[in-house]
């Protein structure tokens, strides 16, 4: 089974608009909503791919009862803690000339008691747990050290877990680390004080995060991929050119690939072939945190795979 975290779940909204610009009224022409939050669109995707999941976190108010119920509409199973605080919403704006804005609320504060209460359900739930993904934010009230006291507690019991987050959370968090980390070039200039000029530094940074001990360091290149840096080689995983619908919840999607890539037990190729046609597929569709089965199939046959050292 696989397990996501989402300490900052939301109500994530898409509004469909002509054109935007400030200051006006704009007239929205379609919304949708769905759950939200980084972990719960990898939940969802990792069981459009046909594994066992299991979303947790904090959700609370009215917000996180909808949550729930979307949810459990979609057969996902969860278990969170529920907070005295409602659960935020994040709008995602698509207008006509393709462009995409995003609104994302910082999320209410969770006391200590909660968080208590979710760190020793987190230990339970490793019991059960094959993989473990840990994403996105945390919410005010939340310690930053908090993904790392996961990874270490995750890793005792032995289970490979995925960090995927940014700021002070991923620079505590690979501490421990994690099997598996997905930052972008910002965050990898973050994390390492360097300036990143091209694509051979680049490649040089994550070489230098995965020596300090993270098994597999993923760099997103959004419609260019990922580079993929291991023990043994740096990899390419070159996506075919699509006409994207709407790329929200793509590198979500790409570590639910790598998720189920490391649950099943797939070559590194293999992997890094399943996770980027699948965040791809997420891209041709409206929906966050979803694919269509035959666009992921048709796009694998297309991923190219290429060692670049």
């Amino acid at each position: 089974m696989i397990t996501t975290v989402t300490l900052n779940v939301a109500v994530d909204k898409a509004y469909v608009i002509g054109d935007f610009y400030q200051g006006g009224v704009m007239r929205v022409q379609r919304c949708t909503n769905t759950p939200g939050g980084k972990g719960l669109n990898v939940a969802k995707v990792a069981k459009l791919c046909g594994e066992d999941v299991l979303a947790a976190g904090f959700v609370g108010g009215y917000s996180g009862a909808y949550v729930v119920e979307m949810l459990n509409e979609q057969d996902v199973p969860n278990e969170f803690v529920r907070t005295q605080n409602e659960t935020r919403s994040c709008i995602n704006v698509l207008a006509a000339d393709g462009t995409s804005t995003e609104f994302l609320e910082p999320g209410a504060e969770v006391s200590e008691k909660e968080v208590e209460e979710f760190m020793t359900k987190f230990s339970e739930i490793i019991d059960k747990s094959d993989v473990i993904t840990i994403s996105g934010s945390i919410p005010k009230g939340v310690s930053a050290n908090i993904y790392r006291k996961m990874v270490e507690e995750a890793k005792l019991k032995n289970k490979p877990v995925l960090l995927d987050t940014s700021g002070k959370p991923l620079q505590e968090g690979i501490k421990a680390n994690p099997t598996l980390i997905k930052p972008n070039s910002d965050e990898i200039r973050a994390l390492l004080g360097n300036s990143i000029n091209n694509r051979e530094e680049l490649i040089e940074s994550g070489k230098k995060l995965q020596r300090s001990g993270i098994e597999y360091v993923v760099i997103s290149l959004g419609s260019d991929g990922a580079i993929v840096i291991t023990d043994e080689h740096v990899y390419h995983g070159k996506p075919p050119k699509i006409n994207t619908v709407n790329t929200v919840g793509c590198g979500d999607s790409m570590v639910a690939g790598f998720a189920v890539g490391i649950q099943r037990g797939y070559s590194i190729e293999e992997m890094i072939k399943f996770a980027v046609s699948v965040s791809s597929a997420n891209a041709l569709t409206m929906e966050t945190g979803y694919f269509e089965e035959h666009h992921r199939k048709k796009l694998f046959d297309k991923v190219k795979v290429t060692v670049i050292e």
